[in-house]
């Protein structure tokens, strides 16, 4: 039973490259943002499981005694398990979404839930085993994701940079502090739904798919190399090879069909400034990264950063390698992320 305020936080991620290859058993890099998720649990005295997630606009209420009235038989089935279209079904009374209920805010409500029934109906919690907590991470991200590659929930639980292949995760050993722009460009897009177009590619045109993979696969090869020579003494050469892998490995995710035409003007506009850019993730729309030189000038960053939001994007400046799960005290918050805490 939690008896006081725990404030928990874990790093955003990117693929730097591998994105799609991966599912199919090739290597893939993902590293973690210095961009943070902040949880605060609180006890209350009221009876009630208040959930508010400020960013996507849901605040939800349950009353625990009916929760825990609740026949949850249905998630007996061991402790990590695949979720059936009867258990979303069951999960979908519990929830008792209202009509106008989008689609995101959906399964993040569901993917909370699953998660809060699942782990209070556990004798034991070990809330500091990163292990455990990248487990119930995987968990959550079947039920948004459907059938995914373990890349995300891995990375955002320990941090740094990942190398990921078949469920096999190692560390990048000291991986040099890159800066990035991070931007999305406000296009919706169904992640399950661009795996699933995806595959019937696969399927459909083996041949003309399956070599594209091996190339992604050799560009992440590749970066991994130049990441590893990086962290005695980066070079100015070794930016400029990290700058051809990613506009490398754009125009082979653009081949395979991920691409979007938001996505092409990111990589026109930062382009037209010397800068080089990709999209990272399931494409289709959302977010690009752009890899920052540190001969870069400051006026010249805040001059791509002012066309992109001039165009309708979202941009945040920031740096890879971040640390993974994190307990805070009260005092060691930022300003502005107390700010924000008070203020929910």
């Amino acid at each position: 039973m939690l008896s006081q305020v725990l404030l928990v936080s874990a790093p955003g991620k990117i693929i730097l490259h591998g994105e799609y290859a991966v599912v199919y058993g090739k290597v893939a890099l993902a590293v973690a943002l210095n961009l943070r998720t902040f949880l605060r649990l609180q006890p209350q005295g009221n009876g009630k499981l208040d959930l508010n997630l400020p960013n996507i606009g849901i605040k939800r209420t349950w009353d625990v005694a009916k929760l825990q009235l609740l026949d949850t038989s249905f998630l007996e089935q061991g402790d990590f398990t695949v979720l059936t279209e009867e258990q979303v079904e069951k999960l979908k009374e519990v929830a008792g979404f209202p009509e106008d209920c989008t689609e995101h805010e959906r399964l993040a409500v569901l993917a909370f839930l699953y998660l809060y029934l699942s782990i209070c109906r556990k004798q034991r919690w070990a809330a500091e085993d990163l292990e455990l907590i990248n487990k119930w991470a995987f968990q959550g991200e079947k039920v948004i994701h459907g059938n995914p590659s373990g890349v995300d929930n891995s990375v955002c639980t320990w941090g740094g940079a990942l190398r990921y292949q078949q469920g096999k995760i190692s560390s990048i050993k000291r991986p040099p502090s890159l800066k990035i722009l991070l931007t999305n460009t406000k296009v919706p897009r169904s992640t399950k739904a661009l795996v699933a177009s995806f595959r019937n590619k696969m399927l459909k045109f083996p041949e003309i798919v399956t070599p594209l993979l091996t190339s992604i696969n050799a560009i992440s090869l590749e970066c991994e190399r130049v990441l590893g020579e990086m962290t005695g003494a980066p070079a100015p050469e070794h930016y400029l090879l990290l700058e051809e892998l990613i506009d490398v490995n754009q125009h082979s995710l653009n081949a395979l069909g991920v691409g979007h035409t938001s996505l092409d003007q990111l990589c026109r506009m930062t382009m037209a400034h010397g800068l080089h850019s990709k999209l990272t993730g399931a494409g289709g729309g959302g977010c690009g990264i752009t890899l920052l030189r540190p001969d870069l000038e400051s006026p010249k960053v805040e001059a791509v950063k002012q066309a992109l939001t001039s165009n309708g994007f979202d941009c945040w400046e920031t740096s890879i390698g971040a640390p993974g799960v994190s307990i805070h005290s009260s005092s060691s918050l930022d300003a502005l992320v107390q700010q924000a805490l008070d203020g929910l």
